[in-house]
């Protein structure tokens, strides 16, 4: 199904996602396949489906969706089929039918994870993929997964949609920004090594490439390997625009230079923040926060460092942290938190 099959379709349904219970997810990947097999029995016998359902599959088609997609191409094949033939319109009507059946079925299982897609896709948005195309990457994972569900293996669709879903949008990610394709375990880490870049330099502390995979939990070698891929342009590489060619910079925008409003906003939210903390925080959940973000001296500190002033280990005030997160953003509902609970999901 295309982008613009799933952005239409998606649009037309109205009001929130069917949520299923797990009995209700195993009814309907049942009837999906009662369904097929309906289909299946329809086009038995017919030479046009004959040769597609019994040809040698190759690596990609034996598995479920490879054999999914070879009964689809058969109906198909029967349906034109029976323009010349009339002996074929009453087993093409069935198989049609018993096909559209199911793929109505297999899209009501796929959209009861559609708040995965949303989920995920607030997670991954970035430079190279905004939110709404991620959403839709998102859908095909879930159209995967349903293809492929199997109620009887005792896990829940959502549960088996979720890895389709990232799956999905990292690949996505990667064929879009990337002149080198990477596995998606691999932009994941990427991904990950970049953030602590980010938070070393944000704190001033030195760092190396031992550090940055320590705190992926990456070996060093594979951490290189992976930071290479990404040293592929230059800011300061010439553009040919016009007779004085000029830095790659000077056509990016500034995305770190303040917002007119950023100050009465950003002090809007500190004064809900500082309240939330009196309200519903200890002592060390207070502490932890403020020493590790800098909410006094504006200094960001590691895990490590908050551990050593507090006489804990680094995995302890971690703990601390992220109980202390979960309770601001589950009772204060204050933005500045939800950035901050994200920052420290990548730590």
């Amino acid at each position: 199904m295309s982008l613009n099959s799933l952005r239409a379709l998606s649009s037309s349904s109205e009001g929130p996602s069917e949520r299923l219970t797990a009995e209700e997810e195993k009814m309907m990947a049942r009837e999906i396949r009662r369904c097929e097999q309906a289909a299946r029995e329809a086009v038995a016998g017919i030479d046009e489906a004959d040769r597609i359902l019994m040809r040698r599959p190759d690596r990609a088609e034996r598995t479920r969706a490879g054999a999914v997609d070879r009964l689809e191409e058969a109906v198909r094949e029967v349906s034109k089929a029976a323009k010349e033939n009339p002996e074929y319109k009453d087993w093409a009507r069935k198989a049609t039918a018993a096909w559209a059946e199911a793929e109505n079925l297999r899209w009501r299982l796929a959209m009861s994870g559609r708040r995965i897609a949303h989920g995920e896709a607030r997670k991954l948005a970035g430079p190279f993929m905004d939110e709404e195309d991620l959403v839709q990457e998102g859908y095909i994972g879930l159209l995967r997964a349903a293809k492929r569900f199997d109620p009887d293996r005792g896990i829940r669709f959502s549960t088996y949609a979720r890895w389709w879903v990232r799956a999905q949008m990292t690949r996505a990610i990667d064929h879009t920004g990337r002149p080198v394709r990477l596995p998606g375990c691999a932009v994941e880490q990427t991904r990950n090594l970049r953030k602590a870049m980010k938070r070393f330099e944000s704190m001033g502390v030195e760092y190396n490439v031992g550090d940055l995979a320590q705190e992926v939990g990456i070996d060093k070698e594979r951490a290189e390997l992976l930071l290479s891929q990404g040293n592929t342009i230059s800011l300061e590489q010439p553009v040919d625009d016009g007779p004085r060619p000029r830095p790659l910079d000077r056509f990016l925008s500034d995305e770190e230079s303040p917002q007119p409003d950023d100050e009465a906003i950003s002090a809007q939210e500190l004064g809900r923040m500082d309240e939330a903390f009196r309200e519903l925080l200890t002592d060390r959940q207070r502490f932890v926060l403020t020493r590790r973000y800098g909410l006094e001296d504006g200094e960001f500190r590691t895990l490590s460092e908050v551990g050593k002033e507090m006489g804990l280990s680094r995995e302890r005030v971690r703990q601390i942290e992220r109980e202390a997160l979960t309770r601001l953003r589950d009772q204060s509902g204050i933005r500045a938190l939800a950035a901050l609970a994200r920052r420290a999901g990548g730590a």
